[in-house]
């Protein structure tokens, strides 16, 4: 999944397929830590294309001490610095919740949006049921787009603080194992996150904060890559996001090639 080149002295790693990033920010250091040798990456849990280049590495100095290299490989430990993990194929339904949808009286502009971001990683969207803001309502909707094969489900509506919005309620009473109800990201403070336990396996539910049918880049953006690619997401990992979890909202958008959401 990833192949090597050597280039004016330095060896290039490039990804050879689409998928998630991941890199062991301890040891990378710990190796850089040594002197004499370096190891330049991009940042973890980044989505990246077949072709892009993950890794630059030299030896600095004309020559290095074989003892060096052996402390390096020591430190570096019998699991890889860095992996490339592939995206899956993922079924995924949608419940879009809220009384103004449910009755007609405005347009879902939600569910389009989140249809089109997760088609983005190659998902097949297999349904989306609309329900009012009734919370038993939306667990049941919840609970069969699971029964029907779905490997992921994502709410959108109601999930703001309000006592009329239902969707946390409803996704915790499906006795799903809840993450975190919020996130320090904005956009996209109030996610919620939480893994349904179903033939061994944990399932994302997502409930997705309304900012997501409007702004360019959310914590959802920064979330959905590790939910297709099965990274279990912690609510440690989460909290770190705090850390360039502020978007900018820049005219011109190039996440991901930004600071936002590369925690620490």
């Amino acid at each position: 999944m990833i192949q090597s080149e050597v280039k004016e002295g330095k060896i290039e790693l490039i990804a050879e397929i689409d998928g998630l990033l991941k890199i062991d920010v301890d040891k990378l250091r710990a190796v850089n830590s040594l002197g004499e040798m370096m190891i330049a990456t991009r940042h973890t849990n980044t989505t990246v294309k077949k072709g892009d280049k993950l890794v630059g590495t030299r030896i600095i100095p004309l020559l290095i001490e074989q003892e060096k290299m052996e402390k390096a490989k020591e430190v570096a430990g019998d699991r890889p610095i860095l992996s490339l993990i592939p995206f899956k194929k993922k079924k995924v339904g949608i419940v879009t919740t809220g009384n103004e949808v449910f009755y007609g009286r405005i347009k879902d502009t939600f569910g389009p949006v989140v249809a089109e971001k997760v088609k983005e990683f190659g998902a097949d969207v297999i349904g989306q049921t609309i329900v009012n803001d009734d919370m038993e309502k939306i667990t049941k909707a919840v609970e069969e787009f699971i029964e029907q094969g779905a490997d992921m489900v994502l709410c959108t509506g109601g999930m703001s603080v309000d006592p009329d919005d239902k969707t946390p309620g409803a996704i915790k009473n499906t006795g799903a194992r809840i993450v975190s109800y919020g996130a320090p990201v904005l956009p996209g403070a109030m996610m919620l996150l939480a893994y349904y336990e179903k033939d061994g396996r944990e399932l994302p539910i997502v409930g997705l904060p309304g900012c997501v049918m409007y702004a360019k880049r959310t914590v959802f953006d920064l979330v959905l890559p590790r939910l297709m690619a099965d990274d279990m997401v912690t609510s440690d990992d989460l909290a770190g996001l705090g850390l360039g979890g502020l978007c900018l909202s820049c005219d011109v958008c190039t996440f991901p090639n930004c600071g936002f959401g590369k925690g620490v």
